[in-house]
């Protein structure tokens, strides 16, 4: 579906990854929906530690495990899901999954527990580790993203 190829980069620390999370963010709007894929502590909060920043957040982000959903911003809000704990798809259903796609941007961990309500048009990472506190993180968009996009992570990583 994506008309161009992932585009991957590598985060040598948390800072680092918080900071392309920070540079995703510059290209959202809402309706966004980010779907985050990765082992436990490959960095998925970290990633979106640096998108609330962006937003405007002013609480410390954490993952909202035992929540399932955080908010954060204030002109847009930043939805933060955490489905590790998911009971089923009617739980994330009772959630109001679609109500938060509609009115912010969703950044969703363990994304691959929702695949069959996912929107089509989103954002996909793969977040791994590759050794030490290197990630890399595979970013593919869905039709979301605008032209030239890749521009935004130009430089050193």
């Amino acid at each position: 579906m994506s008309a161009i190829e992932p585009l991957v980069l590598e985060s040598r620390s948390p800072a680092a990854t918080e900071a392309i999370g920070e540079g995703l963010a510059a290209l959202l709007s809402p309706g966004t929906t980010l779907a985050l894929y990765g082992d436990l502590a490959a960095g998925k909060t970290c990633l979106v530690r640096g998108l609330a920043r962006h937003f405007g957040a002013r609480d410390a982000v954490h993952s909202p495990t035992f929540t399932l959903v955080n908010e954060y911003g204030e002109d847009v809000r930043l939805h933060h899901l955490d489905l590790y704990r998911l009971g089923g798809a009617e739980e994330l259903a009772d959630l109001g999954l679609e109500e938060m796609v509609d009115t912010g941007i969703c950044a969703i961990e363990w994304a691959e527990r929702a695949e069959g309500m996912l929107p089509k048009r989103r954002v996909e990472l793969h977040l791994e580790h590759a050794g030490g506190d290197l990630r890399r993180i595979r970013i593919s968009d869905h039709g979301v993203l605008p032209l030239g996009w890749q521009r935004q992570f130009d430089g050193p990583g």
